[in-house]
This record gives structure tokens, C-alpha cells and sequence, in this order.
């Protein structure tokens, strides 16, 4: 399932121009997903190269709630846009602290605002290991740009 979501995302994004935005204060998954520590807690969020491959946002589904740990790379949510659902990983392991709950009712906003759009916060088990996520450079190779 995480491997369809990936090769989906590329197939679709090959068509784009190379359009997207990739701050450098933000760590990075294959999956597609950005992290911003604040403190021992990773804020996370779905990237402005996936919200262009999934096109338009019409729903977030939270598979976890507040207070539930969450393993590396487990699904904790889904969205759902006019072209497929798809899965959103936690980047590390570690209990979920807050979930955006206003995206239920304007998921929309994650395609107008990918960075300002977060979708969870969690309490990473370990902090140190956001070091071997990739950073902006990565990210964008990893993507072709």
C-alpha cells in the first residue's frame, strides 16, 4: 500500500513542472510527509509536492486518536482527494499529542497551505532520531528537483 502511494505520487507529479516548495527549516520523508520539531515533539504535515499530486483535498480521515502511540512509518490518518486516498505515516515512533481537527471541517487548506497545514503533533520516543530523516537537499532529489 505505502509503495502504490509512492509510485502514484511520482507517476502523477512527473507530469508537473518543477513547482514545488521545499523549506529548508523542515525534515522530510519518502512518504512524502514534512516534520518541524518543536521541542521533543514533531509537527507534521503532508508536502506541498504531495498535495499537488493528490490534486484537490475533499477529506482527512484520523485512524488514531489523541494519547495513541504510534510505530515508525504506521499510518495515523488518510486523505482523500478527487483522485484517490491515501495513506499519511508517522515519520517516527511516539504518541500522537494533538490532531488538527479543524482540517475535518476545511481539508482544503492542505492544498492551499502545505506547510501551515499540519496534520498531527507527536511526542517522538526518541527526538534524536529525526536526524535520519532528509533534509531539504534530499527531499529534493529525491523527487527530481
Amino acid at each position: 500500500m505505502q509503495q502504490r502511494k509512492i509510485e502514484a505520487l511520482h507517476s502523477h507529479a512527473a507530469g508537473l513542472s518543477k513547482m514545488s516548495n521545499i523549506p529548508d527549516d523542515l525534515k522530510y520523508t519518502a512518504e512524502h510527509e514534512w516534520i518541524r520539531m518543536d521541542g521533543g515533539v514533531a509537527v507534521v504535515g503532508i508536502t506541498d509536492y504531495a498535495q499537488h499530486a493528490l490534486t484537490d483535498i475533499v477529506w482527512i480521515e484520523f485512524l488514531a486518536d489523541e494519547g495513541d502511540s504510534v510505530e515508525e512509518n504506521g499510518s495515523f490518518a488518510s486523505v482523500e482527494s478527487v483522485k484517490s486516498v491515501s495513506d499519511i505515516y508517522a515519520p517516527l515512533a511516539g504518541t500522537i499529542v494533538e490532531l488538527n481537527q479543524d482540517l475535518q471541517d476545511a481539508p482544503e487548506v492542505m492544498n492551499e497551505d502545505a506547510y501551515g497545514s499540519w496534520i498531527a503533533k507527536i511526542e517522538l520516543t526518541d527526538a534524536g532520531a529525526v536526524d535520519g530523516l532528509l533534509d531539504a537537499a534530499g527531499y529534493a532529489a529525491l523527487i527530481g528537483e
